[in-house]
């Protein structure tokens, strides 16, 4: 049952501190599925309905940045049924999911190798990005077709470009530079990186970006992942001290 208002009140209430961005890596639809007897598509359809209610309760928690690893650039590798599904899942997904992105004034954006994507999900995709466009609550990022090395390799040719151009120059290279030129430039690093599904690892997943987030692992499989799951992830960051290689003392104390 989802949590009321009350509840989420209450829950906010105790914080210590809310992360401002998540990621998450939604694994364990396929595994879900085999445990049930079930086909793997219908791991990726319970899939699709945890992730409605994960949006949904982020924008209740006043979070302002969701970033879901929906499809990977290794995963173009898996069985072209598989595949199929998948694609034809993200466009049905995106569909029922707009009007509560419009209700819940939710902001749609995507990172990735979009042009790899099939002509009807990339449309479908393209025009829920433009509908929600005016919205300024929770943004709603879908990493599909992605990974951190091709984001990485594509941001260091950019550079490149522009220094063979003679726009800019070896010594102008910062880590500033690099960040404006991967996809999430505009979106501020994850504090908090959940993965589902028992794995302990990032898998390609916004390397650069989660160098200072705080990860957290469950087994949880992602279509089990519910409302109170998120909060309880929340939680544990609350309790966390992050401390970005300063000490605890100068943390509290603010002397640097």
């Amino acid at each position: 049952m989802s949590p009321t208002k009350e509840q989420i009140d209450q829950f906010l209430a105790k914080q210590r501190k809310l992360p401002k961005h998540i990621a998450i890596i939604m694994d364990g639809n396929g595994r879900w599925a085999q445990q049930k007897g079930l086909p793997r598509e219908r791991g990726h359809e319970a899939g699709a309905e945890t992730l409605d209610k994960i949006v949904t309760i982020s924008a209740k928690l006043g979070l302002e940045y969701l970033t879901l690893y929906a499809f990977s650039t290794e995963n173009w590798g898996r069985p072209q049924t598989e595949v199929d599904a998948l694609m034809h899942l993200l466009v049905e997904t995106i569909k029922c999911q707009l009007p509560n992105m419009m209700s819940n004034n939710i902001r749609l954006l995507a990172i990735g190798d979009i042009d790899r994507l099939p002509k009807e999900s990339k449309e479908s995709l393209l025009a829920a990005i433009e509908e929600t466009s005016h919205n300024n609550g929770l943004n709603l990022t879908l990493a599909l077709s992605y990974s951190s090395r091709w984001e990485i390799t594509k941001a260091v040719k950019e550079i490149v470009k522009e220094v063979r151009k003679g726009n800019i120059s070896e010594e102008m290279i910062t880590e500033e530079m690099i960040s404006n030129h991967l996809c999430t430039t505009n979106t501020p690093d994850p504090d908090l990186l959940i993965r589902t599904g028992g794995e302990q690892r990032i898998s390609n997943y916004l390397l650069w970006q989660v160098a200072y987030a705080e990860l957290y692992f469950t087994p949880t499989y992602w279509p089990d992942f519910d409302e109170q799951a998120l909060m309880l992830a929340i939680d544990d960051y609350s309790n966390r001290e992050r401390r970005y290689g300063l000490t605890g003392e100068q943390i509290t104390t603010g002397i640097h």
